[in-house]
């Protein structure tokens, strides 16, 4: 493949690179914005602002609607874009983009009567109250690799709908699926500057959440980054939405066939090559069938080979978004094992540019071994053995994350207990998790705060404004 020509070698400035993890030869680059285009993205939203907050709510349902078409329609172009600039199976691709087309159709649907005036009563029964959700303005996404779509539609669907105006900087390693994204929504009739992609720098964004003009901030990525944004937000007094990092517990207590619920859990953790915030990366498995269930993980993930994730054939796994990403995996695996940890099978790098690793069964992790606390954020499945429920239950809430978690079980009542008790903000019994628009999707301790997606979704960005009238 021929490496497109670099604008940033034309222009000076640095750029955003869409490097394909298999062969880890560049596809594209797009240079950052020059700090005259941030200001034209912003003055364009506040203007747009006004003029998208003035239209009827259904009128702004109805183009949202038609986004969500689009997403339908394009599945297969977004797909491919996708697992070409981050390593994505074909397949879950696909199965992104026709997501973002539910969570569109939700909000379009749903959206006008999760924001219509609702009545209140009134001291004394004098006078009429109603509590009104009104938009608040520009807002400021700041979205990651690892669903350069799913993600970005949750945060928007919502918010446009209400009638605030989006400004989204994507990440460095997906340009050309923000671009595709960008004309998606111009082509879907959204008007110009009430969404906006920004190639900004960090620099660049700092003074973005700064600006008087944007009204709040929601960040999906990493803790780190969720510290930086929270703390920048906290400081001109915006309003923040953080979904940062998990280590989710997947607790099976019992189950009538270990192979098959070993062969699920091993899917479930290879979703999006393991690169999932909400993926069951500690699985919490009862003493009685713990060793059988890790002999089937090893001998499920040792059987899987390096595949093509443009071609969707069985028994392969994908890279990971980068190189650099699974080389810090692989060092992350190296500590544990160094610390006494067993590494069962995978971990292993493959040779060249691409981002292959493969899947790895890991146990022996303990309190005192860092990837105990550690987000492990690829393919590796991590074993704990629990002797009784109150164990595992203990093991489930010893992480400082708290996003989501799920517990299986022959009872369900058996389960349901055990979940009632996760420190977690999505507790899932017999399921990895409840998928879907109208399900809130967020988590609690450094996972970060706020929530996304269902009616909870609505009311995050938004001027809950009492309107009473002394009659």
């Amino acid at each position: 493949m021929t490496a497109a020509p670099s604008l940033s070698a034309r222009t000076g400035r640095s750029a955003y690179r869409s490097v394909d993890p298999a062969t880890g030869e560049l596809v594209a680059e797009v240079p950052t914005a020059t700090d005259a285009e941030v200001e034209d993205a912003l003055t364009a939203a506040e203007t747009g602002f006004r003029a998208w907050r003035a239209r009827p709510i259904r009128e702004r349902a109805a183009v949202a609607a038609r986004v969500g078409e689009l997403f339908a329609e394009r599945a297969d172009e977004l797909a491919a874009i996708a697992t070409q600039e981050m390593g994505k199976p074909l397949s879950e691709a696909r199965e992104e983009a026709q997501f973002c087309a539910e969570i569109f159709a939700y909000f379009a649907e749903h959206g006008p009567d999760l924001a219509a005036d609702q009545p209140l009563p009134t001291p004394h029964g004098t006078g009429r109250a109603v509590l009104q959700r009104r938009p608040v303005g520009v807002l400021l996404g700041i979205m990651p690799w690892n669903y350069p779509y799913y993600q970005v539609a949750r945060f928007a669907a919502p918010n446009l709908v209400l009638g605030n105006t989006v400004l989204l900087k994507h990440a460095e390693s997906c340009p050309r699926s923000a671009l595709a994204l960008q004309r998606l929504l111009d082509d879907a009739g959204v008007p110009a500057g009430v969404y906006r992609t920004l190639f900004a720098t960090h620099a660049q964004i700092e003074d973005v959440i700064a600006d008087p003009r944007v009204q709040g901030v929601s960040l999906t990525g990493s803790e780190r980054a969720g510290a930086a944004v929270g703390a920048l937000a906290g400081r001109h007094l915006k309003k923040a939405v953080l979904e940062l990092g998990g280590s989710d517990p997947y607790v099976v207590l019992d189950t009538d066939d270990v192979v098959a619920s070993a062969r699920a859990a091993l899917a479930t953790r290879l979703g999006n090559t393991g690169q999932a915030c909400n993926s069951n990366k500690r699985m919490i498995v009862s003493a009685d069938i713990f060793e059988e269930f890790v002999a089937e993980l090893t001998r499920a993930a040792a059987a899987l080979v390096p595949g093509d994730p443009s071609v969707e054939a069985p028994d392969t796994y994908a890279p990971m978004a980068s190189r650099a990403a699974a080389e810090a995996l692989a060092a992350q695996l190296r500590e544990a094992v160094e610390a006494g940890a067993t590494l069962h099978t995978g971990g292993t790098l493959a040779e060249g540019p691409g981002a292959y690793l493969a899947p790895a069964v890991l146990t022996g992790v303990t309190p005192e071994t860092a990837a105990h606390h550690q987000e492990l954020f690829g393919p590796v499945a991590v074993v704990y053995r629990a002797d009784d429920d109150d164990a595992a239950l203990a093991l489930a809430n010893d992480t400082p994350y708290g996003l989501g978690g799920a517990v299986f079980s022959t009872d369900p009542e058996r389960a349901r207990r055990l979940a009632e008790q996760l420190e977690c903000g999505m507790a899932n019994v017999n399921a990895a998790e409840a998928e879907g628009a109208g399900m809130p999707f967020g988590g609690v301790k450094r996972s970060g705060y706020g929530r996304e997606l269902g009616p909870l979704g609505m009311d995050e960005f938004v001027n809950k404004r009492l309107l009473y009238i002394n009659d």
